[in-house]
């Protein structure tokens, strides 16, 4: 009995003392951690999204503005129908195949998002099926009054890691900071049940909203733009393209535009490999329209006269195991640096090359801004490197000096041609002309990068690209009255480490009126199979631009 009874006390005291061990744990170990539970319990925080900033044309036409959208969730616990009914009622109204039925039969949970990005008139259909538990949460989302028009320009919005929206490639990724603006949050006490407590005190701190951009686009250019885009490739069969138009004098960008495209507000829909602009997030051997460059720099330094004669220009030429022949295999003996750009001379360009040396080409090529992002206001710009400085053989330098052998982006020809529009000047290309929060107004203003060549050696490579037009392969195309600066190029893909024999980037750049340019534009593209030059591909479709061009900007021929 007295043993049983011993056993009872031990017992009841290490009971009594496990429940002082507990509350010590829960009132002094655990005390903070316990308080932050109670108080998140007790007062709640929750955001208030500010409205993301616009987008508009040159003209103030809006090309990306906010609506209202809806979020539809589920409260599985207030739910009254079994969830295999609740998707068969719903799932025709918001065109949606797939749902968790295990999460919906879920009573542990409160809340549970079904479907987002719904229209007004959506919401409206759900209403009428009267089902508890269903509930809606108002948010914005992008609408774009011009359709999928300028997607690889604009970029999309999109939702980061924590389901919040967040900018993705084009403007939209690389101003995301200006445009998204500042959230709100609204902060109040609630009871057990979840319900507001009466007279607490409530903080309410105001979202701010997103700045706005102005661009340099021209909408009605970059309309035509896409539409003769879209034709060129159609006609020539080419498996993709691009066109894109700058202001020479300041850099602003007037039109950008590729094909194949994707439709910006229902981006999840299309490969992700579409999200990414060619413009300036892809590289290509540039070929012949390479050379104003290369002659640009013989020129400028002073090794090459525009009278020199080649001598070299009758046949072929030998390289250690290679033999650089021209584009159609036909020579033209003694011709001058103006015939080597006129006929597009491989083995012209050679003799010019190796006149020039590889460390002076290098150091001209890295002040035409190869090599280095040109710094456009665009998410996803990427630079081929150049190769070393201490890494160019014989042959490179030959290869080089007509445009194979050596990358570039698009932007980055576009940019470096603009110098020689521009009596030598190089202006970064810019895509936002203005940004404004109202009331005020920040202006970007044009970017002057440097001048890679003098104004006399712009206006001699002007000249010649002139003649390239009026006497080269692509002279039937052009259009008659108006004097214009440009340069095909036709040039072999690399693959695996050798140049297809078929496939071919056709490219033709130029500006215009020649001798006061209102703009530079190139037009590439990609395995046209209707013919593989430039000067039958490429470069009509540039000048039929042009002709609109002129056209839509009143500018008369002379």
């Amino acid at each position: 009995m007295e043993r049983r009874i011993r056993l009872l006390v031990f017992f009841f005291v290490a009971c009594f003392l496990a429940i002082i061990g507990k509350l010590f744990y829960w009132q002094v170990i655990n005390r903070e951690y316990l308080l932050a539970l109670a108080d998140n319990q007790h007062n709640v925080s929750l955001g208030i999204p500010a409205s993301r900033g616009k987008i508009f044309s040159s003209d103030n036409f809006p090309l990306v503005l906010n609506q209202k959208s809806y979020i539809l969730f589920i409260d599985p616990q207030e739910l009254k129908i079994s969830p295999n009914d609740l998707v068969q009622k719903i799932k025709s109204i918001i065109k949606k195949e797939q749902f968790d039925l295990e999460a919906i039969a879920n009573k542990n949970l409160r809340r549970l998002v079904l479907a987002k990005n719904l229209d007004s008139g959506v919401k409206e259909e759900l209403e009428k099926l009267k089902i508890e538990g269903l509930d809606f949460e108002e948010k914005e989302k992008r609408f774009y009054p011009e359709s999928s028009m300028s997607a690889h320009l604009l970029g999309f919005v999109g939702e980061d890691e924590k389901g919040e929206g967040k900018g993705y490639f084009g403007l939209e990724g690389y101003y995301n900071n200006e445009i998204e603006g500042k959230h709100g949050g609204r902060s109040f006490e609630q009871d057990a049940l979840g319900r507001p407590v009466p007279l607490s005190e409530e903080s309410v701190e105001k979202p701010i909203p997103g700045r706005s951009l102005v661009l340099n686009l021209d909408r009605p250019l970059q309309f035509l733009a896409e539409k003769r885009l879209q034709e060129g490739i159609k006609k020539y069969s080419a498996s993709s393209g691009l066109v894109v138009i700058m202001d020479p004098k300041t850099g602003g960008i007037l039109s950008m535009a590729s094909f194949p495209t994707y439709d910006q507000s229902a981006y999840y829909l299309y490969d992700s490999e579409l999200y990414r602009n060619p413009v300036i997030s892809s590289s290509f051997e540039p070929g012949s329209i390479f050379k104003v460059f290369v002659m640009a720099a013989g020129i400028d330094s002073g090794k090459i006269k525009v009278d020199d004669i080649c001598d070299a220009c009758g046949g072929p030429k030998k390289i250690g195991e290679y033999t650089i022949k021209t584009w159609n295999e036909k020579y033209y003996p003694n011709s001058s640096m103006t015939d080597v750009i006129i006929h597009s001379d491989n083995v012209g360009m050679v003799y010019a090359g190796q006149k020039l040396g590889f460390e002076k080409l290098y150091d001209y090529l890295k002040n035409f801004g190869f090599g280095q992002r040109t710094g456009i206001d665009l998410q996803g710009e990427i630079t081929p490197e150049l190769r070393n400085r201490n890494d160019w053989r014989e042959i490179d330098l030959a290869t080089a000096s007509f445009g194979q052998g050596i990358a570039a982006t698009p932007i980055q020809i576009l940019a470096a041609v603009s110098a020689i529009a521009n009596k030598g000047e190089l202006y970064q290309p810019q895509v936002v002309n203005k940004i404004f929060e109202d009331p005020h107004v920040v202006e970007i203003k044009p970017i002057k990068k440097g001048r890679p060549i003098s104004a006399k050696t712009a206006g001699i490579i002007t000249e010649m690209m002139i003649q390239a037009v009026e006497k080269g392969e692509a002279k039937w195309a052009r259009p008659q009255g108006w004097r214009i600066a440009g340069k095909t190029g036709t040039a072999q893909i690399p693959i695996a480490g050798h140049y297809d024999p078929e496939k071919t980037v056709a490219s033709f750049i130029g500006f215009a009126p020649a001798d006061n340019p209102d703009f530079v534009m190139l037009v590439a593209l990609r395995e046209p199979k209707t013919s593989p030059w430039g000067s039958e591909t490429a470069a009509p479709l540039w000048f039929e631009i042009a002709k609109d061009i002129f056209k839509l900007w009143r500018i008369p021929p002379g």
